[in-house]
């Protein structure tokens, strides 16, 4: 409540996961699940009355000395431990079987995670429990597992009930009363196909080259179904890399764009406008134990190098502000993409006589494919503001490992009516047609921008049925079509006007940043248009880049073409009455 209330400084991402949190609370028993506070106050005392962190004390001379004291979970660690261990399902176990979380350097992760393994393998009572402390190798697992020793060190009841495995370094804790033990384990490891961990602690994910630690792990908990995997990391640089994947999935879990009810997802950053080299009120939002375990002295002096030292300024803005650092951003941010989806009445509109304008982006093998519609309402200072509404199809036949690749729930947008399955492995052509035909029939669109891939194919099917369809070849690329040499200057005669995506891409960004379009609500388009990447040509001229995006962006393609072809046309025809069927 303090988070989103605004009295606790929070990034968007930790702000969302609270709201979740809040959401989930009041309809846990609709959703089959269950709040455990007594689990909580167990939990929380566990790390209190059994674990111990060391801290320093720096004397008047200089000196340096550490001790050891109760490990009291500060509040952004008890809200992640609170939450795994709190939440459960209707028959019992836990709810949560995946969790990641992304803080600054210092935040005390992994203490927080070497906890954690410690509470499942001697608070949970399970017989032959296997924990690990995980990482590409040896040398990185063990990390986070000398975290646990020195716990284990530290503390006399599980001094008493764990015995080592080696002597400097300790290599396995083991509990011989319950069969179980607590041990590193990296992807070199031989015969690491029979693990079958119940806890799996993973550290530093954004330096995994692949998702082989972590796909071992998985296949260790199938039998399983209270087994948890608990990801910590920094951000990281490289956005094709398996922590990226893992980064943008819990930013869509915890904003609900993906549902997953055993995923928990805790990820610190700040927010759009946020300037941490020149505001340190924003510090906290990437570093949740500012002042505890990491002094705001040390950061400030991080900054004032990084200033002076431009080579250093990324890896302070990663490290210490969760800041992703390569050049690669998203085009629109979701702040921006909040503030235009609203509901869109095209039947309000068609009658009212608005004209509207379509764009289509055709799928290929695994594609959505994605059908935009967008009204032209009035003009204000010169400038059109519009409303959109997208149709989505996707093949029936692939659905479920499409989604599981993609992590989007598309099951549950078709439940929805969010998008619609189609018969089959793909979407054929002649099924395009027809539902191209149905909507246009209503609404009546004076032209439709396609792209060139499968327009030839898609006007045969609409041949064969009798359709007349106003579709155009809107270029992909940096490729341009002069459409119009009739619009007159008074200085310079007759000026042409291109149809070319940097355009219609520019329109559509000043659309949403000038809040001049209302695009309607709908969890798959949400999805394209936060996955957009932009890409540029020695020019300047930016492109959707499709290799470069993090989701499908099909729906941010076919609204991009819709708002350029909208605009070139200049809304000054009207919506033909055109026969759409013919005996």
């Amino acid at each position: 409540m303090a988070v989103i209330a605004g009295k606790v400084v929070a990034g968007p991402h930790v702000r969302a996961a609270c709201k979740r949190h809040l959401q989930d609370l009041e309809m846990a028993e609709a959703r089959g699940l269950v709040w455990d506070p007594a689990a909580v106050k167990r939990v929380v005392g566990y790390f209190r009355d059994i674990l111990t962190v060391e801290i320093e004390d720096t004397a008047d001379d200089g000196a340096v000395t550490s001790r050891a004291v109760p490990f009291v979970l500060q509040p952004w660690q008890t809200f992640i431990v609170g939450s795994l261990f709190g939440w459960k399902r209707s028959d019992g176990l836990r709810r949560f079987r995946r969790a990641y979380v992304e803080a600054g350097k210092g935040s005390g992760k992994s203490p927080l995670a070497a906890g954690v393994g410690h509470y499942m393998l001697t608070a949970l009572g399970k017989l032959r429990a296997e924990i690990y402390s995980a990482a590409t190798d040896k040398d990185q697992a063990a990390i986070l597992f000398r975290d646990a020793v020195a716990m284990w060190q530290r503390s006399p009841q599980l001094h008493k009930r764990l015995l080592p495995s080696g002597v400097n370094p300790v290599w396995q804790l083991t509990d011989t009363a319950r069969s179980s033990f607590y041990k590193p384990i990296s992807s070199d490891k031989r015969g690491k196909s029979g693990i079958r961990p119940f806890c799996a602690l993973v550290d530093e994910i954004h330096e995994h080259p692949n998702n082989e630690v972590i796909e071992m792990l998985r296949a260790g908990t199938k039998g399983n179904q209270d087994a948890l995997i608990f990801e910590i990391t920094n951000s990281g640089f490289d956005r094709k890399s398996v922590c990226f994947s893992e980064h943008e999935y819990s930013i869509r879990v915890a904003h609900g764009e993906a549902e997953n009810d055993a995923w928990f997802a805790y990820v610190c950053a700040l927010d759009e406008g946020d300037d941490p080299f020149e505001d340190e009120a924003c510090w906290p939002k990437a570093n949740p134990t500012l002042g505890v375990t990491i002094q705001p002295q040390f950061i400030r002096e991080q900054v004032n190098e990084a200033k002076g030292m431009p080579s250093k300024e990324a890896m302070v803005r990663r490290l210490h502000f969760c800041e992703w650092t390569d050049s690669v951003t998203a085009a629109f941010s979701r702040g921006a993409l909040e503030l235009v989806f609203g509901e869109v009445d095209a039947d309000a509109l068609t009658e009212r006589g608005y004209p509207c304008f379509g764009g289509l982006d055709l799928s290929r093998a695994n594609d959505l494919t994605a059908f935009t519609l967008t009204w032209l309402l009035d003009k204000t200072v010169d400038k059109w503001r519009f409303a959109s509404r997208t149709w989505f199809w996707t093949p029936k036949d692939t659905l479920q490992e499409r989604a599981k690749a993609d992590r989007a729930p598309y099951p549950l947008w078709i439940e929805k009516k969010f998008m619609e399955a189609v018969p089959g492995r793909r979407i054929g052509y002649g099924w395009v047609a027809d539902a191209l035909g149905k909507i246009c029939a209503t609404y009546q669109p004076v032209s439709i921008g396609c792209d060139q891939y499968g327009l030839e194919n898609l006007r045969e099917q609409m041949t064969d049925r009798g359709l007349s369809l106003p579709c155009v070849v809107h270029p992909q690329g940096f490729q341009k079509r002069i459409i119009s040499e009739t619009r007159g200057k008074a200085e310079t005669g007759a000026e042409e006007i291109y149809l070319w995506m940097p355009d219609s891409i520019n329109k559509l960004e000043a659309a949403i940043i000038e809040e001049r379009i209302v695009i309607e609500k709908n969890p798959a388009q949400t999805m394209c248009l936060a996955g957009v990447i932009y890409e540029s040509n020695r020019t300047g001229h930016r492109m959707f880049a499709k290799d470069k995006a993090t989701n499908r962006i099909d729906g941010a393609v076919s609204l991009a073409m819709s708002i350029g072809i909208a605009t070139c046309s200049g809304g000054e025809k009207k919506p033909k009455k055109y026969q759409l069927f013919f005996m």
